[in-house]
């Protein structure tokens, strides 16, 4: 990429974006909060998942003061279904933070943005370049992608000491005058065209500057470095039932799915039939004695780092109290109370199923 060239690719980005850039709903606002909670949501997570959630977090909370005062309870039921529930609480706890600090302005300086929980060096440069015209540039996966190919870098786009040899490439190409119009071109440009598969080259507007396609390696890049396969646990889980109601325990506020109810369970050890984990964990987790009356389903479902396959019984209460040995709550709750709770996405692919098993009950009583 030759300098005298930047200001020339510049304008042919913006110019293709502002003609065929998708029409979103977080593009059409220049509130810093919108924004913000749109750039959060969008970490991890597909346009077409966040299309669907983004609205409705609006409408609950429309503005900055409403996050802050709403229950962590509210917010992570808002956000139940989209994954990776630490976004949630972070972006809740900035909220409460901005408020006593900034008296609810949204800081436009990226040294105070970037102490507060949630806001790394991509949410800060994407908010402040997008609502506020800060120069920064915002490297993400679809920027790394572009650039790899646009520039021929070897540097692997999965491993983390790369990110400065993106940046600064960033860092050169960015647009200073119009940057948040910029950042968005390039991440349009990657989502669109760019794609980590059978990109469209032919439809790229900066395709005559691109080296990788001038020297027929596009396929070649970006380059990454081997991921070890992902593990794959089994877990049992049990569905209490004592008078008509079901037992549900509520995960530490911190680590994965924090926050969240659920059902109990746990890992089936080596050799250990599913049924009877299910029976061990349920004295182990909440100190119940249970039986089994019958199985309910199997569900996969995949994380970032592992998989698990789990395994879901109809149980019924035989004796004991409730003691809880990780979880820090639980109820005793009528299934069609499920909803007021805010469940982990494994736990709500077999839910509809109890709404289902209760229907049939309610029907023969």
């Amino acid at each position: 990429m030759k300098n005298r060239e930047i200001p020339v690719i510049r304008k042919i980005l913006i110019s293709w974006y502002m003609n065929h850039h998708r029409r979103l709903p977080w593009r059409e606002t220049k509130n810093p909060y919108r924004i913000w909670v749109s750039e959060v949501m969008l970490q991890q997570t597909q346009v077409k998942t966040v299309i669907r959630y983004y609205p409705k977090f609006c409408r609950h909370f429309p503005d900055l003061k409403a996050l802050a005062k709403a229950d962590q309870q509210d917010v992570l039921k808002s956000w139940e279904g989209l994954g990776y529930y630490a976004r949630a609480r972070n972006l809740h706890q900035a909220a409460k933070l901005v408020i006593k600090r900034y008296k609810g302005k949204i800081p436009n300086d990226r040294e105070a943005f970037l102490k507060l929980p949630g806001v790394g060096d991509y949410i800060s440069a994407a908010v402040l370049s997008i609502a506020f015209d800060r120069p920064y540039p915002a490297v993400d996966g679809n920027v790394k992608r572009v650039l790899s190919r646009f520039n021929q870098i070897d540097a692997p786009v999965n491993r983390a000491v790369s990110y400065g040899i993106f940046k600064k490439f960033s860092d050169r190409l960015i647009d200073t005058d119009h940057p948040g119009t910029f950042n968005q071109a390039m991440m349009e440009l990657g989502a669109l065209i760019c794609k980590p598969k059978n990109p469209t080259c032919t439809s790229c507007p900066i395709e005559t500057y691109c080296r990788a396609q001038k020297n027929g390696k596009v396929a070649a890049y970006p380059k990454r470095i081997p991921t070890r396969s992902i593990p794959e646990y089994r877990v049992a889980i049990g569905v209490v039932y004592k008078n008509s109601r079901v037992l549900i325990t509520k995960r530490k506020p911190e680590g994965l799915l924090g926050g969240l109810w659920e059902f109990p369970g746990g890992k089936i050890q080596k050799n250990e039939t599913p049924e009877s984990a299910c029976i061990r964990e349920m004295k182990e987790e909440v100190s119940l004695s249970i039986e089994i009356d019958s199985y309910l389903t199997r569900v996969k479902h995949a994380y970032t780092h592992f998989r698990i396959l789990i395994d879901v019984f109809l149980c019924r209460y035989v004796s004991g109290a409730v003691k809880l040995n990780q979880a820090t709550d639980y109820r005793w709750v009528k299934i069609k109370e499920i909803n007021n709770y805010p469940f982990p996405k494994a736990n709500l692919k077999f839910i509809p199923l109890l709404n289902r098993v209760e229907h049939i009950k309610n029907k023969k009583g």
